[in-house]
């Protein structure tokens, strides 16, 4: 067991991108739109830390990408223990969450607002993403494609920590407020 560090190992020609689901529901759909772009390879675990045992042929990472099902409680908690497993260099821009299913009726709104201070305390990026269409898909594998080309360091003149500070989650001050709805 040993931490994933963002910065231990080389670039590569393509930017690497792992996808971290629980559940793999949507991590496939998402790997599978990826893929088709040629600069892009994309790794899948269910949660970290990852095995030991191609720790010398395994990439560098650019960007980890942490997938959160709303409908399932062990999705957050599955991704919230794999936190731990990072190093905090990769808190510099370098991780995002992705929530799937928030317009759910069933999902409750303790849950979604869980997920956003978790990101706000970690200033990470919140994205959400519809998984039922696949335009939903599109339109998530383009916002990753934005934020991981600024992560693998190939847009001139930005930085990952500098795209983080413009699209981190922010909490609203009323968040912890009791609801009197």
């Amino acid at each position: 067991m040993s931490l994933l560090k963002p910065f231990s190992k080389q670039p590569d020609l393509k930017a690497n991108i792992l996808l971290v689901e629980n559940e793999e529901q949507f991590q496939q759909s998402l790997a599978d739109a990826l893929v088709d772009n040629v600069t892009v390879t994309v790794r899948l675990a269910k949660s970290l830390p990852l095995p030991m045992e191609n720790m010398e042929s395994r990439p560098r990472i650019d960007l980890v990408v942490f997938i959160i099902n709303l409908t399932s409680e062990l999705s957050f908690l599955s991704a919230e223990a794999s936190l731990k497993y990072l190093d905090p260099g990769y808190f510099l821009g370098k991780v995002c969450f992705m929530v799937t299913n928030a317009r759910n009726a069933l999902v409750p709104t303790e849950r979604v607002d869980a997920v956003r201070k978790l990101a706000a305390s970690l200033h990470c990026p919140l994205l959400f993403a519809e998984d039922q269409t696949p335009d939903g898909v599109t339109n998530a594998t383009e916002r990753l494609m934005t934020i991981l080309k600024v992560a693998a360091g190939a847009v001139p003149m930005a930085t990952a920590l500098y795209l983080s500070n413009l699209t981190r989650c922010t909490v609203p001050p009323d968040i912890d407020q009791p609801n009197f709805d």
